[in-house]
Order: C-alpha cells, then structure tokens, then sequence
C-alpha cells in the first residue's frame, strides 16, 4: 500500500521555495561525477533537464524516441511562453500568474507547486534569452508580450507562431554542449519498455533500438521522466504520433501512483477532422484568439447555405453574427480559458449552428483585426500560421475565416509527484506534461513550456540532490542483477505473445476503435454517468478483442513500427480504462472534466469542494484488478475557494 507524503514546505506560500531549497541536502561537485542518471524524453523538460543535469556533473544517458531531440513534441507548441515580468506594466505579478493558474486549472491543483512555477518564470525568460531565444521585441528592444486565455494581462512571450520550436533549439543546445563535453550520453530512436526496480528503488531501465529491435538494459541512480503526455489515447489528436503515456504506464504498474488520470484538456482552435484516414489533428495556435473573433450564423437559414456552398462566410451580415463567447463571457471575451472555449462550442454546435457540412466547427475571423491594423501587421503576427492553415484547406484566412473545432491537446493528470517531482517509487521522478502537478483540471495556454522548463532547469536540478546525496556509497547499478533479467525476460514474453495472436486486425483498426469510438465519444468533452459506465465494459471488450485478433506484421528483430504501435496500444487499452473510472468516480464537473448531471443553469462546470477538494490518486493492484483509490486533500490557504467567473 503506497504512502502519499507531498512534502510541501512549511510557512508562508512567497517563501516556501526559498526555505525548502535550504533545508534540502547536496550533492559536492566530486561527488556527481559518481551518479548516474537517466532521463527519460528529449522535449523541453527532458532536454533542459538532462543538458542541468550534465552542466552540474553528474553522468547523464538520455533516451530520444525520434532520431533528433529536435523531433520532439514540444517543437509543435505555437503561441508562446508566460512568465510574469510584468514588462506591460498592466498590473502582471508572481501572485496574478499564481492566481490565474489556479483559478484556470478549476482549483484542483496544490498552491504550493503553482506558486513555485509562478515564482521561477521569470527566471526562465532569463535563461532562455541568453540561450539566444528570438523572442519578440518592441521597437525599443524590450520583449514583447500578448494575452492569452484565462489572463486580464499580457504575459506570453513568444517567437512568431514557432515558440516551441525556439525554445526546444535553446534546450538543444545546451544539450549539445554537455554531449560533447561527454557529461550526457544520447540514445536516440529508443524507446523505454520498463522501470527496473533493485530493493524498491528505480535503478535502470529496458530499452528498446528501434532501429535493430534490440533489447538493451540500462542502469542509474535516479531515473527521471519526461515523456510527455497521454492523449493519444484517443487516437485523434494534436499530439505527434510518437507521443505516448507508456513508460509512464509502466512505471504505474510498478508502483508509481497515476493521479487523476480523467482531467484531459481538449483545445478549442484546431482544424476540424475532414476524413476518416487522418492520424492527427493539427492545433491551431491560441494566440489566434488575441485578434481573432470566434461565431456562428445567429439564423439556422443562414447555417445551411454556408454547408452547401450557397454562401461564404464572409456574405454574412455583422447583425447575423453570434459572437458568442463575447455574448457570454464580456469580461474575457474569447481569450476564456481552453475548457470554456471549448465546451462554448460544442454547445453551439450540438445546437445546429456548426458552420461545415459535419456541423463541427466554428468560425475563427480575422476581419475585424485586419481593419483595424492593417493586414501587414497580421501576416508580422501569425504569417506562418495562416500559411499552415491554408496548405492543410486551401482557404486563405487572410480572405475567410478559418474553421475551428475542439480537439484533444493536453493531458492535466499523470504521474503523481511529491514537492521534489518524485514520484511514490524512490528514485523515479517524473517531469512536464508527464506528472499531474501544476494545472489542477485545466491548463492555461502558454503554461505548458513554462512548466517543462521550470522543472527542467529550475526544480529539478536541485531537488534530486536531495535524494542522489544519499546513494553517493552505492556502487555502479549491474545490469546483470536479476531484476534487470526479470524485466527483460517479461518484454520479451509480451512481444512474443503479441506475434502469437495472429488475428486480422491492425493496431490502427484496433486503437480507433478504442479512441474514436469509445473515448472520444463516451470519456471525451462531456461525460455522463451512463457514457462512462458504458466505457469501462466496452474497453474491457475490446482489449480482449485485441489480445484474440491482432494483426501483427514484421518481425522484432527489425525497424517496425506496427509492434511499436502495439506494444503502446496495450497500454492505452488499460489507462483508457483507468481514464473512465477516474471519471465515474468524480462526481462533480470541473476543467475539462465536464459530468453533464453536473453544471450550473448557465451550463459551466458545477464543482463539488466538499467532496471533491483532492487529487484522486490511483493504485495498481494487478491485471484485470480494480486500482485502489487514495485521495490527497487540496488545502487552499492562499486562495479562497470561488465558483469560476470569466463573465465580469
């Protein structure tokens, strides 16, 4: 039975960090050279962390599921980075971004880690400029800022529409550097297949080349993972298709608690599906919603000329227009926070007002922008997006409104962390979008690089010291102890048994099945006691389904990335289930968990802080075996408990 000890400073909130960094032991510059420690992904948490790790001096192997930690998934974020350095001066603070990222995330995530990601973003806008980051600049030098949503101030930094990009070519650097300086050893194209404990602690890893098909062993001190989130568990997203929650997964069921699993974000500006051969969705940048207006035909008449072709959009009379996150929203208008946005939508859509010829999308109209600024002044702001829009549909937004409709983006829930970013097996930490800890049930646009680079840079670095300094004795891990050979033999058995099946489907045929046709639909935007119900029996089904008639082709011993697609759908076929019971088991709405029994008259998220006031942290009992369910209260000393209000 786990033990939950979150470690949460004691004292005042501004000065928790501060003091915990004090009191937390160190590891000598001559020591490091004694560790070892691997890092687990490539994006901006595992690139920054692993580039800290080998500056500080300890030896680092690095694991890169693509050919080039460039290829990682953090080089698809747009719209840009917060901190709050307030260089607006429009009244930004540490304490509004604290605010804000609370109140975004529905108050369903620890103060004290808020506060904390809060307090170092300034920091990171620091290191990410000497790093030679192209950040936007005003005419006088000074960084350059825009709003985002679920913020009354403008506090994203951003370059162009290709932040991600930049800021991953920074961590890749620095990387580099401690590459070449023989600090860090990389391993690209593998993947992790499990956590190997020695006397309960993380002391190495399975690995799989994805080139060769060998199996390799692995061994460190600390292990720490940074690989991302769990949405494409749902077939359809906007994750790159190598994202996957596996070794996360693994990890699970090795002891690390998953915390609530069901708080999955889905974005509101994303080009909506238009076929049935697509793998992925592709986001279309929040930032968007600075200078972009977001309605529908107010006339159901006008609806139907729009999807037959009849009229374009830009025939519809301003009068005839439904702006209607500005209708509902007046105080934030359309930069609400992504749950808002998205469930705006939904509902306008599943009224009959969705604007193509699957009534599943919205429009995203640059008109008024461009009148008012001139259209040099939009193609300087999002040129290369409007670019990307227009290659995917042939529509030029310049001339017509882009076509939006939510899609799965984020994952809020994951491995659960303790103040130090361990997780519940000593030695595992996990990192970024991998762990549960920073955004409650919704995350805020443009927190997602500020959280991956806070714990790589900022956190991180300083808290596996804590636990690093206690194995400075312990010897070199032997990969040839019988833990490693337990977990390599047990890979192997499963991927013999995955050839074994000889069925007649495919993973893809298999994972749409599971993600299109019960997640998406039943566990997806809005959910029901009955829909969730209904979910866990059919995802039952079909992971026997799945373990009767696979078909797998290839052999192991090979590049194949149909037993890559596989071995990741077996894992999502037991955390989709997990995903249900999590939300069966919250019987509130908040964030992207919306339960349609819950909501106010209004329809916005109803949440229950009596009964539902903790991180619903879940244990792994063994195969086809309930989980056990632990809870860790929120305690909310700072910020008081409030219904969400983004109308005034």
């Amino acid at each position: 039975m786990i033990k939950l000890d979150s470690k949460i400073p004691a004292g005042p909130i501004e000065g928790k960090w501060t003091k915990h960094k004090g009191d937390i032991k160190v590891v000598s510059p001559a020591n490091k050279r004694k560790l070892d420690v691997i890092v687990i992904g490539t994006g901006l948490g595992g690139g920054a962390a692993a580039a800290s790790l080998g500056e500080l001096g300890y030896n680092v192997k690095v694991f890169c599921i693509s050919d080039s930690p460039r290829r990682a998934h953090s080089i698809a974020a747009q719209g840009g980075i917060n901190a709050a350095k307030n260089y607006q001066n429009d009244n930004d603070s540490v304490y509004r971004l604290f605010y804000d990222t609370i109140k975004g995330g529905d108050y369903r995530a620890r103060e004290a880690n808020v506060y904390r990601l809060a307090e170092v973003s300034n920091l990171i806008i620091d290191q990410c400029v000497a790093q030679g980051v192209p950040f936007a600049r005003e005419y006088g030098g000074l960084l350059a800022n825009r709003s985002f949503g679920g913020a009354q101030v403008s506090r994203t930094f951003y370059a162009r529409g290709q932040t991600g990009q930049q800021l991953l070519l920074g961590a890749y650097a620095a990387l580099n550097r401690q590459i070449a300086a023989k600090t860090v050893k990389s391993y690209p194209r593998h993947e992790i297949l499990d956590i190997v404990l020695i006397d309960g602690k993380a002391s190495g890893v399975i690995a799989r080349n994805l080139v060769t098909g060998e199996i390799e062993r692995h061994g460190a001190h600390a292990v720490v993972m940074a690989t991302g989130g769990y949405g494409n568990v749902f077939f359809l997203s906007t994750n790159a298709m190598n994202s996957n929650g596996s070794v996360a997964w693994q990890a699970y069921k090795k002891g690390a608690a998953f915390a609530n699993p069901c708080f999955t974000q889905i974005h509101p500006t994303c080009i909506p599906v238009h076929g049935t051969q697509q793998s992925k969705l592709t986001l279309m940048s929040e930032s968007l919603r600075n200078d972009g207006r977001i309605w529908v035909p107010k006339n159901l008449t006008d609806v139907k000329a729009l999807r037959a072709g009849i009229k374009q959009p830009s025939d519809i009379a301003e009068e005839d227009r439904d702006y209607y996150l500005e209708r509902r929203y007046p105080a934030f208008g359309n930069l609400v926070p992504r749950d808002v946005a998205s469930r705006a939508a939904k509902e306008r859509c599943d009224a009959g007002y969705g604007v193509n010829e699957t009534g599943l999308a919205v429009y995203l109209d640059f008109k008024t922008a461009i009148n008012r600024l001139g259209i040099d002044k939009i193609r300087e702001r999002y040129g290369n997006l409007f670019q990307m829009y227009e290659k995917i549909t042939a529509v030029n937004p310049y001339e017509q409104p882009m076509q939006i409709y939510p899609a799965v983006h984020y994952t809020m829930g994951g491995t659960w962390v303790d103040y130090n970013l361990m997780t519940t097996i000593p030695g595992l930490y996990s990192i970024g979008e991998a762990n549960f800890s920073d955004h409650g049930a919704n995350r805020l646009g443009a927190s997602a690089l500020m959280q991956g680079l806070a714990d790589g840079y900022f956190v991180l670095p300083y808290t596996i010291g804590d636990y690093l300094s206690k194995e400075i004795q312990s010897p070199k891990v032997d990969t040839n102890d019988p833990a490693f050979e337990e977990a390599e033999n047990a890979i192997r058995a499963k991927i013999e048994k995955l050839y074994a099946i000889k069925g007649n489907q495919t993973p893809d045929e298999l994972h749409k099945k599971l993600g299109c046709g019960i997640m998406w639909e039943k566990v997806g935007m809005a959910r029901t006691k009955e829909s969730l119900e209904q979910a866990i029996v059919e995802i039952q089904a079909l992971r026997k389904e799945f373990w009767s008639d696979l078909k797998l082709t290839g052999k192991p011993e090979e590049f194949n990335q149909e037993l890559e697609k596989a071995l990741r759908l077996a894992d999502f076929l037991e955390l989709g289930e997990l995903m249900a019971r999590d939300a069966l088991n919250r019987n509130e709405s908040c964030g992207g968990h919306f339960r349609e029994e819950f909501q106010t008259p209004e329809g916005e998220a109803l949440r229950d802080d009596e009964n539902y006031a903790y991180v619903a942290v879940w244990e792994y009992q063994g195969e086809d075996k309930e989980p056990v369910l632990h809870k860790e209260p929120l305690t909310f000393e700072t910020i008081h408990l409030q219904q969400r209000n983004y109308k005034d």
